[in-house]
């Protein structure tokens, strides 16, 4: 029997103050799931996981800003045995809370360190699914974006880089627009026109709409 296409199921949890999107990944058919930037709202994670009757099998950064790693000690407590997966050039953040803003906010965070950095190239099989690893630096020195190409049309699991109609702020330390932008057009843009984004901000959008569109990194 042939097998029909890989379907990725993805719930998203918006946590305050930032709004941040904490996706919730997993295969269709499948109880093994994938927590991707763990936000400040831990508990409503906790909550949409179980109520869905998933087991989490790994925390997964795109980057290290507090907004995106806030949850991962509660994440941690409530499943030990739950690894957290960064990029390289991130991965001081998780334990620096100067690193990852949080300091300059007023309410240092901190999670546990990583226990695997991935970098350009790599390919991470987690919970039934691949994910080609880019390294999209300029809204942090070292944020990474996930791409599935089992999916049809495929799937990008993408921080704070690309947005709907905007890109990821460059204003902070380590940030660089130039970077940015390079980065998303020699590497995101040229991926297929319906491939899918999914932002650590705001709804979802295709690469080739931002390509059209965009006014920070169109055409």
């Amino acid at each position: 029997m042939t097998e029909g296409p890989l379907v990725m199921e993805i719930d998203i949890v918006v946590s305050a103050p930032f709004m941040e999107n904490t996706l919730i990944v997993s295969r269709s058919g499948s109880k093994e799931c994938v927590i991707v930037d763990p936000g400040l709202e831990p508990q409503k994670i906790v909550a949409l996981v179980e109520r869905k009757q998933l087991q989490p099998v790994m925390l997964l950064m795109t980057h290290g800003h507090a907004d995106h790693i806030g949850g991962n000690k509660y994440l941690r407590e409530r499943w030990p045995d739950i690894p957290i997966v960064i990029g390289a050039g991130d991965a001081n953040m998780l334990t620096d809370p100067a690193a990852n803003l949080s300091l300059m906010f007023g309410l240092p965070v901190t999670s546990p360190p990583a226990d695997r950095v991935v970098s350009e190239g790599e390919t991470l099989s987690v919970a039934g699914l691949d994910f080609d690893v880019l390294e999209v630096p300029g809204h942090s020195p070292g944020h990474v974006v996930y791409v599935s190409r089992q999916t049809t049309p495929f799937t990008v699991l993408g921080g704070d880089v690309l947005f709907a109609g905007s890109i990821g702020r460059t204003d902070f330390p380590g940030g660089n627009p130039r970077q940015l932008v390079t980065g998303i057009r020699s590497k995101l843009f040229k991926l297929p026109d319906d491939t899918l984004v999914f932002p650590g901000h705001g709804p979802s959008t295709t690469t080739g709409e931002e390509r059209r569109t965009n006014p920070y990194c169109g055409d």
